[in-house]
């Protein structure tokens, strides 16, 4: 944001469901930076405080479990008016081969990424202004998959849908995506650290730009969405050039 202008937020209301670390973190940062309102939103107050520190006394937050329908209809019947709905809740990625799918852990995983996803839209589209949007998170593991990745490539592939779907159902309300590639976040989290460092390092040399992203290289794309009045029913990959190698 240049000295003595607006940003491109300027006067809006974000609100970034999952946004206590990463990527939801990270476009919280750049939506405070292009001066709009955010409401940071995480399942544990304690980690919704930490980002709080690192946003400074413009952010706000909230605790709320992602996962309970009735939560998310309480939060927005008092959260007010509007402008953006961002949703980047995720937990540590599950990957597996497919006989050792464990079925209660990934309705788990569909719960908080997929129908937490579909509740916070059934909830808060009503009370966005108009001209605002919703954007949601996928992967590009949907349109890629590799072997071990069938739970995360069709939990992707269902938020990739759901985009489309609500794009035109909710119209003129904008309805988009950002498709991440490998980036590095806590989501690797439960990958030892040495086995995670050397698969940043493999993946970020095979790369078209030399490197895995940073959470800052995908929130430009949430603020792209939110911004850009003329895009909707889009996913916006962000992958390094992973799908073209």
């Amino acid at each position: 944001m240049k000295s003595g202008t607006g940003g491109r937020l300027l006067g809006q209301r974000v609100i970034v469901l999952g946004a206590s670390s990463g990527i939801g973190l990270a476009v919280a940062r750049e939506a405070l930076r292009e001066q709009a309102e955010v409401l940071v939103v995480s399942s544990q107050i304690s980690r919704v405080e930490k980002a709080l520190e690192h946003l400074g006394s413009k952010a706000q937050g909230c605790a709320l479990d992602l996962r309970d329908e009735r939560a998310i209809e309480r939060f927005f019947a008092t959260a007010g008016e509007f402008d953006h709905l961002v949703y980047t809740a995720g937990d540590a990625l599950t990957i597996g081969a497919l006989p050792g799918v464990d079925l209660a852990a990934a309705r788990s995983v569909f719960d908080l990424r997929y129908w937490g996803a579909l509740a916070a839209a059934k909830y808060g589209a009503r009370h966005i202004r108009a001209g605002g949007s919703i954007t949601f998170t996928t992967g590009i593991a949907s349109a890629r998959p590799q072997s071990g990745w069938s739970l995360m490539s069709s939990v992707c592939g269902a938020v990739e849908a759901l985009t489309r779907a609500l794009a035109v159902e909710l119209a003129p309300l904008r309805v988009n995506a950002v498709s991440p590639g490998v980036i590095a976040t806590n989501l690797w989290s439960d990958m030892p650290q040495a086995q995670r460092e050397q698969l940043f390092t493999d993946v970020g040399e095979s790369m078209l730009v030399g490197r895995v992203g940073s959470a800052e290289d995908v929130a430009a794309a949430y603020l792209f969405l939110m911004s850009s009045g003329y895009a909707t029913g889009q996913t916006h990959v962000v992958d390094g050039g992973a799908l073209l190698i």
